[in-house]
């Protein structure tokens, strides 16, 4: 499934179910966020994630080097970034892990980010094609999750964007193209699970502007890889992995 704006400058891949059940082999070539279901976007405040039961905790604070972190702005996520190089990296970064989270699929939670991470013309351009797409009847289905976005009963909904690291490819004062390599992780951890929590690699470009004294995504572009090769480790079964979504929040903050 792809989502674009009018101008056909974005294509969006939503990540796809898997028939795989824990210990089965892993897929390749998977789509995923945050994908815009893995891509815009894993992982802002909030305390819903807690109050029904579905996705990560809230996250640790970390100590990241460089530029000394920003603080949350609007509905948690950071904001305040550097008028420089390193503050477009920085965004790109962390806009990718807010977009690519599980938050994404509740609709109050994705309206809060979209507003955050966006331009407010791309906001609000955006957000009726990404409101149509997280709610997908059929594609909610598929990845093993009810009408509204919640996981079944006993499991848990995992989508986790992990950056590896970031290049700025263009920058001026006011436009910055930073491409952001990334980690996916998606899917359903628990007893029972038919889409296993599986990882995909993926690089998107964001194009940001700068405005209201901040850098802000007018666009993005998302491409497969690079794909390290995998090593030839056993699968960790459905108790350790949902334990280990529960035990270890996302970064809040990348540099």
């Amino acid at each position: 499934m792809s989502l674009g704006d009018d101008t056909g400058r974005t294509r969006t891949r939503l990540p796809e179910a898997s028939g795989d059940p824990y210990g089965g082999a892993r897929r390749n070539g998977r789509s995923s966020s945050r994908s815009l279901a893995t891509a815009v976007a894993n992982r802002g405040g909030g305390d819903s994630d807690a109050e029904e039961g579905r996705g990560s905790p809230k996250a640790a604070a970390t100590a990241p080097t460089g530029e000394k972190p920003v603080p949350a702005g609007a509905a948690g996520i950071p904001a305040g970034f550097a008028h420089d190089r390193q503050g477009a990296e920085s965004a790109a970064a962390n806009y990718s892990v807010v977009l690519g989270s599980d938050e994404m699929f509740d609709k109050e939670r994705r309206r809060d980010i979209v507003t955050a991470v966006f331009t407010p013309h791309d906001a609000a351009a955006r957000q009726g094609d990404l409101d149509a797409a997280y709610s997908n009847q059929e594609f909610l289905a598929n990845i093993g999750l009810d009408k509204n976005g919640k996981a079944p009963a006993g499991q848990t909904f995992v989508s986790r964007v992990v950056p590896v690291g970031t290049k700025v490819t263009a920058f001026s004062a006011n436009e910055a193209s930073v491409e952001v390599w990334y980690t996916s992780l998606f899917g359903l951890s628990g007893e029972g699970s038919t889409n296993p929590v599986t990882e995909s690699w993926y690089t998107t470009t964001y194009q940001l502007q700068w405005i209201d004294n901040d850098w802000k995504v007018v666009d993005f572009q998302q491409k497969d890889g690079p794909v390290p090769v995998g090593r030839d480790q056993k699968a960790s079964t459905a108790d350790d992995m949902t334990k280990a979504v529960e035990e270890y929040g996302g970064f809040t903050y990348a540099r």
